[in-house]
């Protein structure tokens, strides 16, 4: 075979090495996502549950679903449960709602602070700063796709870095 040859052996088994580092960078990063939208799920049936909010399993089916939407998944997951509360508690001063977005608040900040960044870290290797400030840096250099995909990609960058240290 003729060196630099696009269909030599040598090339052929880096560029496969190189899609089974990613390739399983990507599985990891799936699996802690699908983790904690698990994590999240129950959460919210937990709470809302305790809050007696109306199609509590439902809610906490979509709010495990959004997780898979990164930056504003938690956002979304709020959106129904909040209106269920709204009109469950019109006659009690609308103490569902304020527990509710207590909830939401909760969740969000145990979430973003802790499940999120050990599950990455366990499935991915990817350390918790840069699970934190991953999407931060990428939304503001490329809004607002950066912040969107800046999860994988980390896991990525991070499996690419680890495959070439331990070489």
């Amino acid at each position: 075979m003729i060196p630099g040859n696009s269909t030599s052996p040598v090339r052929g088994a880096r560029a496969g090495g190189h899609l089974r580092t990613a390739g399983g960078a990507l599985v990891g990063w799936w699996r802690a996502t699908t983790l904690d939208a698990l994590c999240v799920g129950l959460m919210w049936f937990v709470g809302l549950y305790f809050i007696h909010v109306p199609w509590a399993p439902l809610w906490a089916l979509v709010a495990a679903v959004c997780q898979f939407v990164p930056g504003i998944g938690t956002a979304l997951s709020v959106c129904g449960p909040a209106i269920a509360a709204f009109f469950a508690s019109l006659d009690t001063d609308y103490d569902k709602l304020w527990w509710t977005l207590g909830l939401y608040g909760f969740i969000a900040i145990v979430d973003g602070l802790l499940i999120q960044p050990l599950l990455l870290k366990r499935e991915t290797l990817v350390p918790w700063w840069a699970a934190m400030l991953g999407p931060i840096v990428g939304g503001i250099l490329l809004p607002p796709w950066g912040a969107l995909i800046a999860p994988p990609v980390l896991a990525v960058i991070f499996a690419f870095r680890r495959r070439n240290t331990s070489s």
